[in-house]
């Protein structure tokens, strides 16, 4: 069978290759290019990278214009319906689902390493007061690995292990903790009674003083939006995990960068957003004024919860959710007149021409964010969640590329447009009197004064 190749030609100069074409089992091809700066002496210059594709992987895969989401091969509806977070993070990280010997180990070993080592607590008492939870989480998470660093060969089979099962297992743990450090609470130890979620739950809102109840349906949904957000392919976040670890720095730090990228609201802060923007339109009546102004594009407002990067379909996750928001909310006993806002703001996008002609569907981040107030987690928190439930992805893509036989440390170019050809200035030149110190008052005897002087 005759190779599959691109030819790419040098219209400058003339100058022909073929580059060999590589095919997924689903998805478009990709042409590598690793050897076209030795044969031509040329960059690719794609920011962003949005049609670069950095790495192989078996793990996840997203067709935004068909609306799919599979792990590991199996569709997001399926796993939603009849799995469970717990298993999906078997799934990721090992790559198949397991029989029930298999899921027994994995649950007990990621309930019996929930707990976290006390000096962890001395650690976070560093944190001002009123630290933001995403800050606590990057330090905490990086700091990790000075807790566990006998087990921190990267190429060690068991030690990746080990720090996946710690990584899944703490980070509820020490997520719960940040919050309960904002506002000056003791922290909740987990409960080895409690399933994932559950124990989540538990630790965020239970107190030492009474004793607490997890309503089961809230835990349900919660374990729902940790698993449909456990991986989304390579992302912001993801690629940066796969970046800071290709060095072979530790899980605990790659993770940390992973939780930096989280942060940025362009990525992780979106359902914030969400209702920062349901706050903003305040009522009901208000809603087509609001509606208007999306539509103006001179406007700077933007409806936040609307459309996504990827999916030019229905996000499937989205769907899925819609589904939980509304049984949740049925559930509730309280009004809140966000929720009624909400779900104007849904009704309207699944009928209106404007909505409907450019595709913004409600997103996954829409029914996220509603879900997390009536949970009543505070919004400094929602992105926290998001990284408690990514975890599992980014430690599985982390296992995957430090076991890549072709993995290299990333080390990408650039299109250089700085100035060039400068020439040094003396001191004196750049209009410093001769022997002044005046450029470094802390340092009289510094080597620009030499220099100055001497000249």
């Amino acid at each position: 069978m005759k190779r599959k190749t691109v030819t790419i030609v040098n219209n400058l100069t003339g100058q022909e290759e073929e580059f060999p074409l590589i095919e997924g089992n689903q998805g478009p091809p990709a042409f590598d290019i690793r050897s076209l700066y030795p044969k031509m002496g040329l960059f690719t210059y794609d920011p962003g990278f949005k049609s670069t594709a950095s790495c192989s992987s078996d793990i996840t895969f997203i067709d935004g214009e068909e609306g799919i989401l599979l792990y590991r091969g199996y569709p997001i509806e399926q796993l939603a319906e009849k799995s469970c977070y717990l298993e999906v993070c078997y799934l990721l990280l090992y790559g198949e689902l397991p029989d029930r010997e298999q899921y027994a180990h994995f649950h007990r070993m990621i309930t019996t390493h929930s707990m976290v080592n006390e000096g962890l607590r001395a650690f976070m008492s560093g944190f001002r007061h009123d630290a933001h939870p995403m800050s606590i989480l990057v330090g905490v998470v990086g700091a990790l690995s000075s807790f566990y660093h006998h087990e921190l060969d990267v190429s060690d089979p068991e030690h990746q292990e080990i720090s996946a099962h710690r990584l899944i297992a703490k980070l509820p743990t020490i997520a719960a903790a940040a919050y309960k450090y904002s506002i000056g609470q003791p922290f909740m130890y987990p409960q080895n009674d409690l399933c994932y979620s559950e124990n989540f739950l538990s630790m965020m809102f239970s107190v030492p003083a009474e004793p607490y109840n997890v309503n089961p349906l809230e835990a349900r949904v919660l374990d729902l939006v940790l698993l449909l957000h456990a991986d989304h392919e390579q992302n912001a976040s993801t690629s940066t995990v796969r970046l800071a670890g290709s060095s072979l720095a530790n899980p605990f730090a790659a993770v940390s960068a992973g939780i930096g990228a989280l942060w940025g609201p362009a990525h992780g802060g979106a359902n914030e957003a969400v209702i920062r923007m349901l706050e903003e339109i305040g009522d009901v009546k208000n809603i087509n004024a609001f509606i208007d102004r999306a539509r103006d594009k001179n406007d700077p407002f933007r409806l936040n919860g609307f459309g996504h990067r990827v999916y030019k379909n229905y996000d499937p996750r989205a769907r899925i959710l819609r589904k939980a928001v509304h049984q949740l909310l049925a559930d509730t006993k309280t009004s809140d007149p966000l929720f009624e806002i909400a779900m104007r703001l849904e009704e309207i996008a699944m009928k209106d021409a404007y909505f409907l002609e450019k595709k913004l569907y409600p997103n996954v981040d829409f029914y996220s964010g509603i879900i997390y107030r009536r949970l009543g987690i505070p919004v400094n928190m929602f992105t926290v969640m998001f990284a408690v439930a990514r975890c599992i992805g980014w430690i599985a893509q982390w296992k995957e590329m430090i076991s890549d036989p072709e993995r290299v440390i990333g080390r990408p170019r650039q299109v250089y447009t700085g100035p060039k050809d400068h020439e040094y200035e003396m001191p004196d030149q750049r209009g410093y009197p001769t022997g002044s110190t005046k450029h470094c008052p802390r340092c009289p005897q510094s080597r620009w004064s030499r220099m100055g002087s001497s000249s």
